[in-house]
């Protein structure tokens, strides 16, 4: 993929590439006791609340324990529309992740919603994205392995790669 902006045969990793698939979603109205036990039982971080399966919040740790411990609400009787985050930032499957770090920096979020034409495909975090970095670094190996590298890249990759 060549990013705008970016030179002629640039590559350039999207959401897609480092996304997680399996995304756990619960109805807006269950209760966030429901929505704390799927997290707990999937041991995830957060899930995406729908309505009439169309994704519109995202209820995180973060939020159980500001909105709900820390605000002394009952964990039974709470609707997670009550606490979720709203209206979702999300991106596209091809957004580059550069811009998807970028929007986590600006909105100050760590995880986003994956949508393509208003369904959810995945999300994709912050996590998601350190974690492709040794992926990456072992293809600039196998590169430079492969084939005699120039001289400049050489440098760098002896430099920078351990």
């Amino acid at each position: 993929m060549t990013p705008e902006g970016k030179g002629r045969g640039a590559v350039s990793l999207c959401v897609k590439d480092v996304m997680t698939k399996d995304v756990i979603t619960i109805d807006e109205n269950a209760s966030v006791k429901e929505a704390a036990d799927a997290m707990n039982k999937h041991e995830i971080g957060c899930v995406i609340a729908v309505r009439e399966d169309e994704a519109v919040g995202i209820i995180t740790e973060r939020d159980l324990l500001k909105h709900v411990i820390v605000g002394g609400k009952n964990a039974n009787e709470t609707k997670v529309k009550e606490v979720m985050s709203s209206p979702l930032e999300v991106v596209s499957p091809d957004t580059s992740l550069e811009a998807a770090v970028q929007l986590m920096f600006e909105k100050k979020i760590k995880k986003l919603p994956v949508i393509h034409e208003g369904n959810l495909l995945g999300l994709v975090s912050l996590t998601d994205i350190v974690r492709c970095q040794p992926a990456l670094i072992k293809l600039l190996k196998s590169f430079a392995a492969a084939q005699d590298a120039p001289k400049s890249m050489k440098k760098i990759i002896d430099s920078y790669i351990v």
